[in-house]
């Protein structure tokens, strides 16, 4: 037999623990993707809770994002009519879907209100060239446990640059180490 220290499995359980809420927590939100366009946003919040934000999109339209941020890796957002109701709702931290940043000129209000709140933010750099990085907690490929890094440039002013890489808070794990 095999004997294990006990902070040994108290790490073990409280990893357990965190697997199985972070389950339970996926599953209830895992089908608001599949609400019906034409929803009453007032339904939706009775049965997946009120959005995390609410706010105008760059097309000017009401949007509201559903998300797990600080350490979820997960959000959704919907665009809503005027009558209030969501459109179709979609998830928003994806590859294919951060691609928008691309396009045009994003402002930080404008980036938090298509992804939501970021799990972090971050100053990188040297004084002379430090800049503003959101990280937002995300499945890249939908595999990867990985951060996505939206620079800001000095000023804050607008998106530089984006890219995916490893979440720190995963690397022990996927490493087979012990907290």
């Amino acid at each position: 037999m095999i004997k294990t220290s006990p902070p040994y499995r108290f790490a073990t359980a409280v990893r357990l623990v965190l697997i199985v809420g972070s389950g339970l927590a996926l599953g209830a939100c895992a089908n608001i993707a599949a609400t019906p366009p034409g929803t009453p946003l007032d339904q939706v919040q009775a049965q997946f809770g009120a959005p995390t934000l609410t706010c105008t999109s760059r097309a000017g339209q009401p949007r509201a994002i559903w998300s797990q941020q600080p350490f979820g890796q997960f959000a959704w957002g919907s665009d809503l009519t005027p009558d209030g109701r969501v459109q179709r709702i979609e998830p928003v931290l994806t590859d294919t879907h951060f691609k928008v940043l691309a396009e045009g000129e994003w402002t930080p209000e404008q980036v938090r209100c298509e992804f939501g709140p970021p799990a972090k933010i971050d100053t990188v750099g040297l004084p002379s060239v430090r800049q503003i990085v959101w990280n937002y907690r995300y499945r890249q490929e939908g595999v990867w446990n990985s951060l996505m890094f939206v620079f800001f440039g000095r000023d804050g002013a607008r998106v530089t640059q984006f890219h995916p890489g490893p979440d720190p808070m995963y690397l022990q794990e996927e490493r087979g180490l012990p907290f």
